[in-house]
Order: structure tokens, then sequence, then C-alpha cells
């Protein structure tokens, strides 16, 4: 069945997509983004919040209570949805409203101090917390799918990835899909990812990779103190819309229904049988967020919005784009989508977590240029990442109850539904 698009977006009179502008995005952000941390950002100075020390920090007494912590990106949405449409309350398990928090390292450190229970991590960062830093916390299922892109300015000078040489280049954390995918991407063309101050020389085929929180992005670019980033939706729409930003590639169209968010909990609340009904109605809830997302997109966009229930600090349009908008047509200059018949959407929502995909993070890991001590990857290896880091018991029984999870582009159409082989091609 063809798709449709609704043609939103750059260019067009729309008086709802107008977004007050300011230097650092306050009126959209608000005061969490600040003029000296975009505009002085090194990779040196990235450095220290990218990586918290991640300690431990035992519950005092369990509280079945959920508790969520996100960053305002879309890969939340299963979580927030569960909470607002009650999908956890239909499980007979109290939420509390999730609290937002605007960078990766705050939100580490929150998890880790047992503030929430349940929290969505780029898939890199579980490995890095339970490996580098021997923090117990399991995967359980995966948030969604897809969901990112590579955004460069319009005037940067950049329309293929050869041109990133000699330019300055933003990923949300070291430990993310973002920076393994985007290297690999400037690799392939010929062009050396290097970490070094923003006042480095830089060799005509190196690009300097820096650490920005997602809120800092757009502005960032806005300013021209990076010439591009790779992160999750809306901020790729946002950037599009009010940064002067151009998407080079949609990742779901380099690497076929790939990981990016999944969902985390502490070791003992997944592990522990007293607590096995409580975690089994916990992915129920999510499976079944994900599913209305999938069915209900423009409805939970706005949900989702500052018009709506106020969960992202965006305007509906910029979630709708974020969540609806990806037409080949459109994106023809540069060719952001080359593998149309893939049938990706912008964004999808599945929770199954496929080991074959795990296997690609923690090998692609091993390649990528990282900061820190990064030498516990050495002697880690797939099998046993998918074996002990990973809990699949949960989400399995949820997707079974609920077929219609079949239904995600990200899923296999014929054969184990369950099983799949990574497809990744520039």
């Amino acid at each position: 069945m063809k798709k449709i698009y609704k043609q939103h977006g750059d260019g067009i009179q729309d008086p709802n997509l107008t977004v007050e502008y300011d230097p650092t995005f306050k009126s959209i952000l608000g005061s969490g983004v600040n003029r000296r941390e975009f505009l002085e950002v090194g990779g040196m100075a990235a450095l220290g919040s990218a990586l918290p020390s991640v300690t431990f920090a035992k519950e005092k007494e369990w509280d079945p209570v959920v508790r969520i912590g996100y960053i305002p990106i879309t890969d939340a949405a299963a979580l927030l949805v569960a909470h607002e449409l009650g999908f956890f309350k239909k499980e007979g398990i109290d939420s509390v409203r999730p609290t937002l928090i605007r960078g990766w390292s705050p939100l580490v450190e929150g998890f880790a101090s047992h503030r929430f229970n349940l929290t969505h991590m780029l898939i890199p960062i579980p490995i890095w917390m339970r490996y580098g830093n021997k923090y117990p916390l399991k995967i359980t299922a995966w948030d969604h799918t897809n969901g990112s892109a590579i955004l460069v300015g319009k005037n940067s000078g950049i329309s293929s990835p050869r041109d990133f040489g000699g330019k300055q280049f933003a990923v949300p954390y070291w430990y993310s899909i973002h920076n393994i995918v985007t290297q690999k991407i400037m690799k392939a063309a010929g062009i050396k990812p290097v970490i070094r101050p923003q006042t480095a020389k830089l060799a005509p085929d190196e690009c300097n990779f820096i650490v920005l929180p997602p809120p800092s992005m757009p502005p960032a670019l806005a300013a021209g103190s990076i010439d591009g980033y790779c992160v999750a939706e809306p901020f790729n729409a946002l950037g599009e819309l009010k940064a002067g930003g151009k998407v080079l590639r949609f990742t779901g169209d380099v690497w076929k229904g790939h990981p990016c968010c999944v969902v985390v909990m502490h070791e003992q609340d997944a592990m522990d049988p007293a607590r096995a009904a409580w975690a089994q109605g916990v992915h129920n809830a999510i499976v079944a967020a994900q599913i209305h997302l999938a069915e209900n997109r423009e409805s939970m966009s706005e949900m989702l919005s500052r018009d709506g229930k106020k969960y992202l600090p965006f305007p509906k349009e910029v979630i709708k784009r974020a969540m609806m908008f990806y037409d080949p047509a459109y994106y023809k200059n540069p060719q952001a989508i080359k593998h149309a018949n893939w049938d990706q959407d912008r964004i999808n929502f599945q929770g199954w977590p496929y080991p074959s995909a795990t296997e690609l993070v923690v090998n692609d890991l091993k390649e990528t240029v990282l900061t820190g001590d990064a030498g516990f990857l050495d002697k880690l290896t797939p099998a046993h990442v998918n074996k002990d880091l990973v809990n699949y018991e949960f989400v399995r029984k949820a997707l079974e109850a609920n077929p219609k999870w079949k239904n995600d582009a990200s899923v296999p159409t014929s054969g184990d539904p369950y099983t799949r082989t990574e497809v990744f091609e520039l």
C-alpha cells in the first residue's frame, strides 16, 4: 500500500508551524540550555559531562510505584503513553507522572541513585554501565526502532559524508547508536572521527566529535558552533524547522529497524521472583502503549506535545513531523532516504530486543572512537552480553499476548518473528 504523506515542513506557509525563535531556544526548551554551553563546549569539556561516575545506591525499601525518568525525545513515548493513558493502572500498577531530565548524564545518575525504577537509555549505555562500571541493571525490552537522523546546517557545505572533513559534529553520548552509526558512515566515506577540543586543528579528512545534550543541539547548529549532529527526534524535526538544518540521512535508512533506546530496570526488579508479577505488568503496559502509538500517531503527537499534556516541550507540529513525516520525494536533496522499499517509518514502535542487533552493537562499539576507559570492551563478547545483560522473559510474554506487535515494519514478515538478520546498507 502506497504511503500518503501530509506535506508539512520547510517553505510551506503554515501558521501552526510558527515557533518563537531566540538564540538559545529558551522559549521552546526552557532555561536548561545556555549560550556558553553550546558556544564553548569542546571535546574535553564534553568528556566530563558525558561519563558520570556511576556508583551503587541500594534501595531502602522496594517501592512498586513506577517512577520514570526520561529525556524529552520521542524515544520515551511508550513509557509516557503507558502512564498517561492508564496502561500501568490497567495492570494494577501505580505510576507517577514521569520526570523530564535534560541530559543523559543526569538521567543515568538519577537511575543509579534509585530516583527512578524505569527508564529508557541509549542501548550502548547499559553495556557501559554494567561492564565498564559494574552497575547491576538489565535491558528488558526495546522502546522503539529508528527515530534518529544526521542533520547538517544548510550553509555547512555538507551534502555527503565525504564533506565532513574539518567539521565539528555532535552526538548526545559517546555510548550511543548515534555515535556508532555516524562514525561507520564517515569511515566508509574516508573521514576519520577524532575527539579533540573544538579549537584543535583538524586535518582535511578528520571530523571532530563532541557530546552535547539533545536540547543544546539545535541552538548550537543555529549559532554555527557545530556543523551537524546525530540525535533522536524531535530534535531533528526542530532543527529542520527552526535551526537552518537539513537531513543528510535517516539512521533507519542505513540500519533497517535499528534499536536506539531500550527499556532499563534495576537488576533486582527484573530478576527477583517476588517482583515478577509486577515486572510482567510493567511490560504488558509498555507493549500495549507501543501498539497504541503505532496506530494513533497523530493524536499521540498532540498528547505528548506542549499543546497537549506537555510531556515534550515542543509544539504539536514538531512532534507530528518527528512521528509521521518520512517522504522520500521530499527528502531527495540530499537523498536522506535511499531504501524506501524497506517500508520503514521515521520512528517505529516495537519491544522485542533482537539478539542479532545487540551483537552488532557490541561488535561496532569495539570499532568506535570513544573517550574514557573503554578497555572493558576488549574482552566483551556479544554472546555474553545477550545472555547476561538482556532479560527476554517479560517482554516475550507481553508480545505473545499482543500479536499486533508483528505489524511493525522492523519485524520479519516471514519465519520466526523473534529472529532476524540485521541489514546495514549505506
